[in-house]
């Protein structure tokens, strides 16, 4: 279904499912409280002084039925600055819980996240628009409901990277300074500093996560939580609502969010994305790569890798977030528990997550390399080499299906490696003829090879340091980094000229740099 639109804000039409669905807070004061047998606080946005667009998703504002004119106008930055409301907008925010590293940390909620209203998008869809950093809910706890310049930029041009490189995701609309500076420490050492203020528009059908349920068992209010469940079920899992029985139904959820989350990862994993935060309130109930906080790409493959400065015991390090998604998911089965009773079927949901992964994965890692079928030898060995020679995982793998079957050698990917040396290529060699009988073995030829290839291994990622870059060139009020990154993100497959400045291996000014090699959930 499309909706004719004149393309003028004020043509969007708001349609609070949600809000009239699930209990709201009675009290109206935007003050800091726990909230009880209630989703949802009702709140206004912090005006702020200057808005400013930094920069729109074309991708997203046609989705939402916006002409170019409508986003570049004052109006679209006072209203996703969170200065003005549009009619059917009724700002909220929500109640939610969570396990923060492995531990149960109780209430915490949109504490810098106001949702503004779902609206009809142009292709009939219904789309949460929610601001981030637009000012103090009632679950900011000691924080002032803020963001910064140098984290929306990240998260506005990582969630549409995402997008286009087919992962499932929230999804930004635009990005605006706000003319406000904040105080912020970065890395939590006693040096605070003012940086610029900004604010994100983010998009999705929903930002419900598992915390949203786990906080209500906790406080054992099983009416809610039984309510949750199946406004969740009926209005985005349609399969699930179409069960007669409650309890199967209750099951074929789970399993369902299992199955996304499963897919979810196997997608991170396959582009070398490293969340960063697996915390289980931040983790979607949809199955979307959700809270773009200290997130980071692999430049080189290294399994134990983590971005995030609080992860000190590598807990969210790329080689555990699929282990770290079950950990979670066992978490979002307990907290669902009363709804059915009987653990038993949801233990099978949980063991259906680790085959569901594994199979998955096995496909993935032969897709990125071009076979037909899994070679689990030749896949081990691969790893093996990348995880002990430094190779940049994303060049590797586009060089990688450039070079003909018959012709496979090492010399040819030394650019692709941070540090050769003799034994490294004499390594890959050793490896590059193993994959090329395997090549042979399954018949495979060499156009059907790349092509394969170059479908899974994006040529285009949003590194961390070409996002620093951008962010430095911003925090000086150039924002053409920004807009070169947005573009290139629409097409991360199409290959790159070599003298693209995004075709390049991490500097070596870039190994310590701060925003580079690691980041804090400072934002």
């Amino acid at each position: 279904m499309n909706i004719p639109r004149n393309n003028r804000l004020d043509s969007l039409i708001f349609d609070n499912v949600s809000l009239r669905a699930l209990p709201i807070d009675p009290e109206t004061k935007n003050e800091r409280r726990q909230i009880r047998e209630a989703i949802h606080a009702l709140l206004q946005p912090t005006p702020c002084p200057d808005p400013q667009i930094v920069a729109y998703s074309r991708d997203v504002a046609d989705l939402l039925g916006l002409d170019e004119a409508t986003c570049e106008s004052r109006q679209f930055a006072e209203v996703f600055a969170g200065n003005q409301l549009l009619s059917g907008m009724q700002p909220h925010a929500t109640c939610y819980g969570g396990h923060q590293f492995g531990s149960w940390a109780g209430q915490l909620g949109d504490g810098r996240a106001i949702n503004l209203g779902e609206v009809i998008a142009a292709d009939g869809s219904s789309q949460m628009l929610q601001l981030k950093g637009a000012g103090e809910t009632p679950f900011s706890r000691t924080a002032d409901g803020l963001a910064v310049l140098r984290s929306s930029v990240r998260e506005f041009l990582c969630s549409e990277a995402m997008h286009h490189l087919g992962i499932p995701t929230t999804r930004a609309l635009s990005l605006c300074t706000t003319g406000r500076s904040v105080w912020r420490d970065m890395f939590y050492d006693g040096n605070p500093k003012e940086e610029p203020g900004a604010v994100v528009c983010r998009v999705a059908p929903s930002f419900l996560r598992f915390g949203h349920f786990e906080i209500l068992a906790a406080r054992r209010e099983n009416q809610l939580l039984k309510q949750l469940a199946d406004f969740t079920i009926n209005t985005y899992f349609p399969e699930s609502a179409a069960l007669t029985d409650e309890r199967e139904r209750y099951v074929h959820w789970f399993a369902e969010v299992c199955d996304r989350t499963a897919a979810l990862v196997v997608h991170w994993m396959r582009t070398g994305f490293v969340h960063g935060v697996m915390n289980t309130d931040n983790l979607s109930i949809l199955g979307l790569t959700i809270d773009y906080g200290p997130y980071g790409w692999l430049d080189s493959y290294d399994p134990e890798w983590t971005p995030n400065t609080s992860d000190s015991g590598g807990r969210y390090c790329y080689r555990n977030q699929p282990p770290i998604a079950q950990w979670n998911l066992i978490r979002l089965a307990n907290a669902i528990l009363p709804l059915i009773d009987e653990p038993a079927p949801l233990e099978n949901c949980l063991q259906g997550f680790a085959e569901q992964y594994t199979r998955r994965a096995e496909a993935m890692t032969a897709s990125k390399l071009g076979l037909k079928t899994y070679a689990e030898p030749l896949a081990t060995s691969l790893f093996s080499f990348l995880g002990q020679v430094e190779t940049d995982m994303t060049l590797f793998y586009r060089a990688l299906a450039d070079l003909p079957r018959d012709d496979l050698r090492a010399n040819a990917l030394v650019d692709t490696l941070y540090r050769p040396d003799v034994d490294a290529l004499e390594a890959l060699q050793v490896w590059l003829d193993q994959y090329a009988r395997a090549l042979k073995n399954q018949g495979i030829e060499d156009a059907a090879r790349r092509q394969a290839m170059n479908a899974n291994n994006p040529a285009f990622i949003l590194r961390n340091f070409l996002a620093q870059e951008a962010i430095d060139r911003a925090e000086s009020g150039d924002f053409a980094g920004i807009h070169a990154l947005l573009e290139a993100s629409r097409r991360p497959y199409d290959p790159l000229p070599k003298d693209s400045p995004f075709n390049r291996k991490r500097p070596d000014w870039a190994r310590a740099k701060t925003g580079c090699s690691q980041l804090s959930c400072s934002s």
